[in-house]
């Protein structure tokens, strides 16, 4: 039995992403929580705390592109497919205080072959502070193990 086939798509990516998440220490221990996984689509959330600051009192620059950065990571990685990132570029629109709530939300916009593209939209609140676009890149290897083609015994 093959374990795509017998998942539906959102069902699928939510498998993947709690695969993936049991390996990624990085997004953890910045606090960061999935919300929402879906075929090509995921929505993370992280807390501005006060070691996240830059001097100028605002959310540093790269924690708001950490948090894209792993939202696009577990859309692309949502289809049992292994990828990483190729390319990433975001543009800051407005700053980040400490304890907004950032929510990043990822969606795919174009899959080709071993490549696609994503964005992702960076909020707190109904402000937006950034759009990130992420170009994808797909490796050997699955996230869930190919199901036993032999029948347990019980």
């Amino acid at each position: 039995m093959n374990v795509e086939a017998s998942l539906s798509s959102d069902d699928l990516a939510r498998a993947c992403a709690d695969a993936m998440w049991k390996e990624d220490d990085a997004s953890q221990a910045l606090g960061m929580r999935i919300v929402d996984i879906r075929a090509g689509q995921a929505t993370l959330t992280m807390t501005v705390r006060p070691d996240m600051v830059n001097g100028q009192r605002i959310a540093h620059g790269a924690f708001l592109f950490a948090l894209a950065d792993s939202a696009f990571a577990f859309a692309c990685n949502s289809r049992n497919e292994r990828a990483v990132a190729a390319q990433g570029s975001i543009t800051f629109i407005k700053p980040g205080r400490i304890g907004d709530v950032l929510i990043a939300t990822a969606r795919e916009i174009s899959r080709s072959g071993r490549s696609g593209i994503y964005d992702v939209q960076v909020t707190a609140g109904a402000e937006v502070l950034a759009e990130f676009r992420g170009h994808s890149r797909n490796i050997p290897g699955t996230w869930l193990p190919p199901d036993s083609t032999e029948s347990e015994q019980e």
